[in-house]
């Protein structure tokens, strides 16, 4: 039986302030009454907001609205249990993280909320995008290259990362000035990392920086074709899932294991699984 003091807890409320309230009154309780969330800390969380977020843009590739409204509750508990923390450190509580993401939004679409600028604002993303920028280059005091580069989070995905931080130094005119010049770094960087792996005494860090160094010179050619880096990994590490599951199943159905079969076995069913792709099978 639920406690008395609690049953408004399990009343759906009828509105977003009121679900909010209630979301936060929940967190509040747990951090009382509940030995795990009791020793939470911003720290602890960490992963879990990480994984919140991955798992909801999981719903959005596979356009799965009915887990997406999940997933986006889970971020949601994750904002909310840092407020309550932070409330608790008497650092910010929920209504000034709100409050201060508001006047952000509020300060960077001056063509939007100020009167002066309804009619000369930007008119394109583009323009938007610039402005935005702009804005927020005075509000982080952002003056030099350096401070521009170390504002990009290290906790974003490496290709992510990579990303940003080469068009942030592209922005200011640090950049190739085509993509053959992108094209002749990875063929550089290739060819010392192939350099690197002959030498007759491997040394290990050395060839971790070489391979960093062709992976961020990939990422600039991304960069110069507009492909996001990070989805378009996803799309081939599916696609190597996609295949790799047909050999799996197609070892499955002849009653072999994997572990039985030659090399040059599977690479037939790799390459049936390719054709199979192609005929849209």
């Amino acid at each position: 039986m639920v406690k008395e003091k609690y049953i408004h807890l399990y009343k759906t409320a009828e509105d977003s302030r009121n679900a909010l309230t209630r979301l936060h009154e929940i967190v509040k309780i747990l951090r009382a009454e509940c030995p795990w969330d009791k020793v939470q800390t911003h720290e602890s969380l960490r992963p879990g907001m990480i994984e919140e977020a991955y798992e909801a843009v999981d719903a959005i590739n596979n356009n799965d609205m009915v887990n997406l409204k999940e997933e986006l509750g889970d971020v949601m508990l994750q904002v909310v249990f840092h407020s309550v923390l932070g409330e608790e450190e008497n650092n910010f509580d929920l209504k000034d993280v709100i409050n201060e993401e508001c006047e952000k939004m509020l300060r960077r679409h001056p063509h939007v909320f100020l009167q002066e600028n309804a009619n000369n604002g930007p008119k394109s993303i583009d323009k938007v995008l610039e402005k935005w920028e702009n804005i927020k280059e005075k509000e982080n005091g952002e003056t030099n290259t350096a401070s521009r580069l170390s504002k990009v989070p290290r906790a974003l995905p490496a290709l992510t990362r990579a990303f940003k931080v080469q068009k942030k130094a592209a922005d200011v005119g640090f950049d190739w000035d085509d993509i053959s010049g992108a094209f002749d770094k990875v063929r550089e960087e290739t060819c010392e990392l192939t350099e690197c792996c002959n030498m007759q005494t491997v040394d290990r860090r050395a060839l971790e920086e070489e391979l960093g160094d062709l992976l961020f010179s990939a990422v600039n050619v991304s960069r110069f074709l507009g492909i996001d880096p990070e989805a378009s990994l996803d799309y081939t590490i599916d696609k190597f899932i996609r295949r790799f599951t047909h050999i799996e199943n197609s070892a499955l159905a002849c009653g072999r294991a994997l572990e039985d079969m030659s090399l040059e076995e599977m690479d037939e069913l790799w390459n049936e699984a390719k054709e199979l792709e192609r005929s849209g099978q």
